[in-house]
């Protein structure tokens, strides 16, 4: 039997703090969502307060000698151009001689006063498509089990109008949620009743069924030769249709050349998604709020933080007297449990306002150096200036690991006097072209997305003539990169660009 021996050993572990994991989560949301995670914390946190910091602060720091961790000092004071804080280095776990500055973290970056107006995202209250489809149902003469299966139908249903779910697990649902036991049958006759509502096609289960739902009832509103080429070419050659093999559905049907042609325009007419013609109920109205505003003042570009829906916040006055009063007298148990829990909650208020500052300083800085890298775009707005650009520049430019620069860049805006995008869009590979230059790609991709734009619609280009066209403006790619290109850009090959 061997023995049984007891060794130490020692390995080296990264291991992310909470404080660096709130920091993460705050640095990835963007503007309008951070208003709504601050509001969270203020529930959550009785310690944390909206508002103007106070003098009282610096009485709980006096007291607080038992705090073993160092000060932690905003980016602004202490930090210099070469050495910026990355929110993935270690850090101290909270303020502890914050002073009244400091705990005001709207920088002055953001040009903003106390009497500005903040910027509210709009507040909409629109009818959804399933709110019209219920009322519609209403006014159907049902039966109690019949108008629950619209209803579970309805509510059922995607935001291009669509049933995705199949009749037997429609089936099923209803049995196990509500206790209805509806054969298909009755599923079928219930769904045909609201495929026959407004807007036309919805309730269809797939894209063929939707446009013949719509060509049919047009059909019956106003027949025509032409409606009928147009069932005939979905009902019978929806595969080829959807392929734009126009040649082989006009010899498979018969069908003249103008006729089809007069037909293929009223199939072009219709709505595809026609949930999505009267919004969903999914479906938010998402307004951007820019999380940065480039200005271009004489050919010095500004930039500004928006922190106008940041509210400052402070550890409250009354938890920090608590804490005070609770830390003198005669020791007991029930005290130290009383200290224990008004410290926790205080701590934490801390380090959420810490983890505020850090989200700010990290985006202004990750912004600023996307700026001076773009310049001649910000200046110009001219897309062709855009420089090849990857995440490891920005990193490399302000001290900042790669994927904290990444967590900037997916969820930011910014605002700019040619239109406000993602911060995603400066980034971009690099190429070289037939003169030696390194240009970025977002620059080929232009001239393939021009090239469409301009193309013979009857005679589309396909990714061999795109190919001849880069090459002839100097950059020489290979066919298959083209393609590549062209994907990203969403285009679709020539075949499906083709029109009669």
């Amino acid at each position: 039997m061997g023995s049984q021996r007891l060794t130490q050993t020692q390995k080296l572990l990264q291991k992310l703090s909470p404080q660096q994991i709130l920091i993460m989560k705050l640095l990835q949301i963007p503007t309008m969502e951070l208003s709504t995670r601050i509001k969270e914390e203020i529930m959550q946190n009785p310690a944390l307060e909206e508002g103007e910091s106070h003098d009282y602060e610096d009485s709980f720091n006096e007291n607080d000698n038992d705090n073993e961790n160092d000060d932690v000092d905003t980016f602004e004071d202490n930090q210099s151009d070469d050495d910026h804080y990355d929110p993935l280095d270690d850090f101290d776990d909270y303020l502890k001689d914050d002073d009244e500055d400091d705990a005001a973290y709207k920088y002055s970056v953001n040009n903003s006063s106390p009497d500005d107006k903040h910027y509210e995202a709009p507040i909409t209250n629109e009818t959804t498509f399933q709110d019209t489809l219920m009322e519609q149902l209403g006014f159907r003469k049902l039966d109690e089990k019949k108008r629950k299966i619209g209803a579970y139908i309805i509510g059922n249903l995607d935001d291009a109008g669509y049933l995705s779910r199949p009749i037997p697990g429609i089936a099923d649902d209803l049995l196990f949620t509500q206790n209805i036991d509806a054969t298909e049958d009755e599923i079928r006759e219930v769904l045909s009743i609201i495929q026959d509502f407004d807007p036309a096609g919805v309730g269809a289960t797939n894209l063929q069924e939707c446009l013949l739902i719509q060509l049919r009832r047009r059909n019956e509103e106003n027949p025509s030769k032409d409606c009928d080429n147009a069932i005939e070419i979905i009902e019978n050659h929806f595969d080829e249709f959807t392929k734009k093999h126009y040649d082989k559905i006009v010899s498979r049907s018969g069908i003249a050349d103008d006729d089809f042609k007069h037909a293929l325009d009223i199939i072009l007419s219709l709505n595809p998604k026609p949930g999505g013609s009267m919004g969903s109920s999914s479906q938010n109205n998402n307004y951007i709020i820019p999380d940065f505003t480039v200005i271009n003042n004489g050919g010095e570009l500004e930039l500004q933080l928006n922190s106008r829906n940041t509210p400052e916040l402070h550890v409250s006055k009354d938890f920090l007297s608590m804490l005070k009063e609770y830390s003198t007298g005669k020791d007991s148990k029930e005290k130290r449990e009383a200290v224990n829990f008004i410290k926790s909650k205080i701590d934490s208020a801390n380090w959420f306002i810490d983890a505020v500052k850090q989200r700010q300083n990290t985006l202004y800085v990750t912004m600023k150096a996307i700026m001076e890298y773009q310049k001649d775009f910000f200046l110009t707005g001219d897309e062709g200036k855009l420089k090849p650009m990857i995440l490891k520049d920005i990193s490399e430019m302000v001290g900042l690991d790669v994927s904290t620069i990444s967590r900037v860049a997916n969820s930011k805006y910014v605002q700019t006097a040619y239109g406000t995008f993602q911060l995603k869009y400066f980034f971009s590979e690099g190429l070289v072209n037939d003169e030696g230059e390194e240009v970025s790609t977002r620059e080929v991709k232009k001239i393939v997305r021009d090239s469409v734009e301009n193309e013979d619609k009857a005679n589309p280009l396909n990714d061999d003539e795109l190919t001849a066209i880069l090459k002839e403006k100097g950059y020489t790619i290979a066919r298959r990169t083209v393609a590549k290109y062209r994907e990203q850009l969403g285009i679709p090959v020539a075949r499906l660009r083709k029109v009669i």
